[in-house]
């Protein structure tokens, strides 16, 4: 099994003071299987619930103490996985943890879409919330004992395939490129679907793929609503869930000088290349790709996200650029320092854009490449 970062920090979580656990993340990334590793070494009862399946819905649902403690007592643990589909968790499990003060408690949630707006405020100062992404390349490298060079070797299969856990069960790339359709097709939106009210879910996909070939660029919101035919709001709000649901993030652009510097649009990017290849429907070698920039920076930029996550990192993070065309793909703004990056596929290199070195003169600069981005992502 592959080691994920974040288990020593949920174990001392579990084992520090009484707070409900909460792990989100989507779906087959590997949840069920981290929090099962965390508590075997758990000294107690474990009650273990699906909330897929209905058959403890209804009292995990229920608001009544009473039926909360008839289905617990006993136990020394509860852990609730896919508390998404349980109606009211936040409030059943306020009651849980006020009255049963013996009771730990572990719950997942393959989207933060529902399961936060529900577990945030009636939690209020009782709960510890966990992200867990699709493998790293850090913890890939951990698990095969590799060293830096023999990792890199294995770039182009990553990038092209991705991170999530089971694909690394694949050896036959049709079987990988299959598991990912399926992934897609019948995971991806699935919380989106059932817990949203989408008007148009086909609408969903379309813009999956328009969003999956402007990897990398400008997204202007506005050409994007009017190539789906739907209005603004409405594209505005399926972007909001699929960040939410953990299938793209965000960069928004940095600026201390409005005038200057692109800041109304953003860049968007998927937690996992292979979804965004299987979106395309391209898993072509990088060498015979016009897109494999665009690629190594969606990777690259994942992995640093799952770096600070994981890390307790607490960094603001932007992409840069001026109406004159000088860009960085990537500032960190830290404790007030501010560090430029310039992602480059293979060896190359780069210097700061002069404007930058100009307008932000304490700030730091480095280029990343495929032959110093380990270094990087274990700084």
């Amino acid at each position: 099994m592959i080691k994920r970062t974040i288990e020593e920090n949920i174990t001392q979580q579990l084992q520090g003071k009484r707070k409900i656990i909460v792990l989100y993340g989507p779906r087959q990334v590997g949840k069920t299987t981290l929090v099962n590793s965390v508590i075997s070494g758990f000294r107690g009862k474990v009650m273990k619930i699906n909330a897929d399946e209905q058959l403890y819905n209804e009292v995990l649902s229920s608001r009544d103490f009473s039926k909360l403690k008839g289905l617990t007592e006993g136990y020394d643990l509860l852990f609730i996985d896919e508390a998404q589909r349980i109606t009211d968790i936040g409030i059943n499990l306020k009651i849980l943890f006020d009255n049963l003060p013996e009771l730990r408690i572990i719950v997942t949630g393959s989207s933060s879409l529902d399961l936060a707006n529900r577990v945030n405020e009636p939690l209020t100062g009782r709960i510890i919330t966990n992200n867990l992404f699709p493998i790293s390349i850090l913890e890939w490298q951990n698990f095969k004992g590799l060293n830096d060079f023999e990792i890199t070797q294995q770039l182009e299969e990553l990038i092209l395939y991705g991170m999530y856990p089971e694909i690394f069960s694949w050896q036959n790339f049709n079987q990988k490129r299959k598991y990912l359709e399926d992934l897609c097709n019948s995971y991806l939106y699935k919380d989106i679907l059932s817990l949203a009210n989408i008007k148009y879910p086909e609408k969903l996909n379309q813009l999956l793929k328009l969003i999956a070939y402007q990897s990398g660029q400008l997204v202007s919101l506005q050409e994007l609503a009017n190539t789906l035919q739907i209005h603004r709001d409405a594209l505005t709000n399926y972007i909001n869930l699929l960040e939410k649901s953990f299938v793209i993030f965000r960069l928004s652009g940095f600026s201390k000088n409005l005038r200057k510097e692109v800041v109304k649009m953003d860049k968007i990017y998927f937690y996992d290349t292979g979804v965004r290849n299987t979106l395309i429907n391209d898993f072509n070698s990088l060498q015979l790709r016009n897109d494999k920039g665009q690629l190594w920076e969606n990777f690259i930029l994942a992995e640093r996200m799952k770096v600070n996550a994981y890390d307790e990192t607490f960094v603001n993070s932007y992409f840069w650029r001026t109406y004159s065309g000088a860009k960085l793909d990537l500032v960190e703004e830290k404790d007030g320092r501010l560090t430029g990056y310039e992602l480059k596929w293979g060896s190359k290199k780069s210097k700061a854009p002069v404007s930058w070195t100009e307008n932000y003169t304490n700030s730091s600069f480095f280029c990343i490449n495929t032959e110093n981005f380990i270094q990087w992502l274990k700084q």
